[in-house]
This record gives C-alpha cells, sequence and structure tokens, in this order.
C-alpha cells in the first residue's frame, strides 16, 4: 500500500516545524514521509496477539535511595575568609533605608 503525501501536507509540516524547503527538499521529503508511513502500515500486519504492550525495550524501574549529605554545605569553609560574620551568616553594609 503505497502511502502518497501531498504537498498541502509538507507545507503544513514546514510551517509547524518552521523550516523553508526549497522544491526538491519538499520532494525528498514527501518520499521520505510515504517511505515511514508504508513501514508503519507494513508493522501493522504483524500478529501481536499474546504480544504485551510496553513503553520501554528495557525493564524500568524507580532506584530510590535516602537523601543523605556526603560533603556537608560547605558554610564553614564559605564564612572562614569573611571579614565580619554572625554565627552562619555574613555581616554586610545595610544597602536599603
Amino acid at each position: 500500500m503505497a502511502n502518497v503525501i501531498s504537498d498541502e501536507t509538507i507545507e503544513y509540516v514546514g510551517i509547524l516545524a518552521k523550516l523553508e524547503l526549497s522544491d526538491e527538499d519538499k520532494e525528498n521529503a514527501k518520499k521520505d514521509m510515504a517511505s515511514m508511513l508504508d513501514y508503519i502500515d507494513k508493522l501493522g500486519e504483524l500478529d501481536t496477539t499474546g504480544v504485551e504492550p510496553m513503553s520501554h525495550i528495557f525493564p524500568v524501574s524507580n532506584v530510590m535511595r535516602e537523601d543523605e549529605i556526603t560533603n556537608g554545605d560547605g558554610s564553614e569553609a564559605t564564612l572562614r575568609n569573611a571579614p565580619e560574620r554572625n554565627d552562619d551568616a555574613f555581616i554586610v553594609p545595610k544597602t536599603v533605608e
């Protein structure tokens, strides 16, 4: 079954993809799209009885772990060179009245 792609379809796809296609590019795109649709039609002929649908070709599962701090927050190293500090904060000049 040969799928035929119209010029209007190629124009519309070009607009959606924000592509400026030359006439030669449009013809090539029509052939490529028709080829893809033919392949999809061919896949539709396969007998998939008893085949369970899947979303990935590999098993997918969430691997959860505890959220543990391994490197600390670095606040002491950051504040070590502060000209003035108040506990765990920098003391800076007031900028807003």
